[in-house]
């Protein structure tokens, strides 16, 4: 009788580790069944596609789902930020945007959506250096040849942006206006296309973010003028900043920030920030940041809400200076 109980309990032991087995393989395929859509209104190769794709393993860990990055440019980055103002704000379709996202404003005269009240901030991520680039056969090594070849040629050398208005279209603008020269714009539509025709040498030189063009820069394919950082890059040290070029007001960086549409839930907001904070916290992703040239500095929702306004204001002021307006 004994050996009966005992057995029995065995059987009902075994019979629970096994029903806790397949309840647990059920949580992890509903868990891996979830996915968070991260639409970037860039190209690929862009400096924030770059930064994304790199944290994406760590970012899918963190929030628990598979993680899918979708790229969706155009008009500048205004095509995928109207898909994201347009999807549930549930948690599950998230974006990740630069500078673009507050430039918008001052340079259309109508947008589909209002950048600050249209978004709900998660956090702004870190900051990425913009270096000014040169096709290799610019006779010109450093900002003093650059200035001088641009003053003896008005007009006669091109500059490439990512499109009309762009962070890396005004990021040039404030160097000619810093210099006092003057250069032809070269439009395009993203980062790829931009960096295609400053390889084959349609266009002579370009701001870019330091992750999109790091490769080029080491192999010799273009050549670094200088990075409008305040400091020297831990990544790219040999890089001289143009303040200690001789244009000490010529100071910019990119940055990249998270964000969700309009009416996100507080408590999605908290754990998405976290999250976010989590991955870009892991020992892979900082170094994959450090290796880019890019710092992290997380801000919360609360701050980045108030950054954006501030980043709006700064940048309105820069528009009209560089006299940019679209329809």
């Amino acid at each position: 009788m004994s050996y009966s109980l005992t057995q029995q309990a065995r059987n009902a032991a075994l019979a629970a580790l096994a029903c806790a087995a397949l309840l647990g393989a059920a949580a992890a395929h509903a868990q891996t069944d979830k996915v968070t859509k991260l639409i970037l209104p860039v190209a690929a190769g862009s400096g924030v596609d770059t930064i994304t794709r790199a944290s994406s393993k760590a970012l899918a860990t963190a929030l628990g789902t598979a993680v899918v990055i979708e790229n969706q440019p155009g008009a500048g980055g205004i095509v995928g930020t109207q898909a994201l103002v347009k999807s549930a704000p549930d948690g599950a379709t998230l974006s990740v945007v630069s500078n673009n996202h507050v430039i918008y404003p001052s340079v259309y005269k109508s947008l589909p959506f209002d950048p600050i009240k249209d978004i709900t901030p998660i956090a702004v991520m870190g900051t990425t250096p913009l270096v000014l680039v040169v096709n290799p056969k610019v006779a010109a090594k450093d900002a003093k040849e650059l200035v001088a070849l641009l003053k003896a040629k008005p007009d006669g050398l091109n500059y490439a942006s990512s499109g009309n208005g762009t962070i890396l279209h005004l990021a040039a603008e404030m160097f000619l206006d810093e210099a006092n020269v003057k250069a032809k714009h070269i439009p395009y539509k993203g980062v790829g296309p931009m960096v295609t025709d400053l390889l084959g040498g349609q266009v002579d030189f370009g701001v870019l973010a330091l992750p999109s063009i790091q490769a080029h820069l080491k192999s010799g394919a273009l050549r670094a003028i200088g990075t409008s950082s305040k400091a020297r890059l831990a990544a790219a040290p040999e890089i001289a900043t143009f303040a200690e070029q001789g244009l000490p007001g010529y100071i910019v960086e990119g940055w990249f920030a998270v964000i969700a549409p309009r009416g996100l839930p507080a408590a999605e907001v908290k754990r998405v920030n976290a999250a976010f904070t989590t991955a870009f916290a892991s020992s892979e992703v900082k170094e994959a940041m450090g290796k880019q040239g890019n710092s992290i500095t997380i801000q919360s929702p609360e701050q980045s809400a108030e950054f954006f306004k501030s980043e709006l204001e700064k940048y309105a002021k820069l528009v009209k200076k560089a006299g940019v307006k679209l329809d």
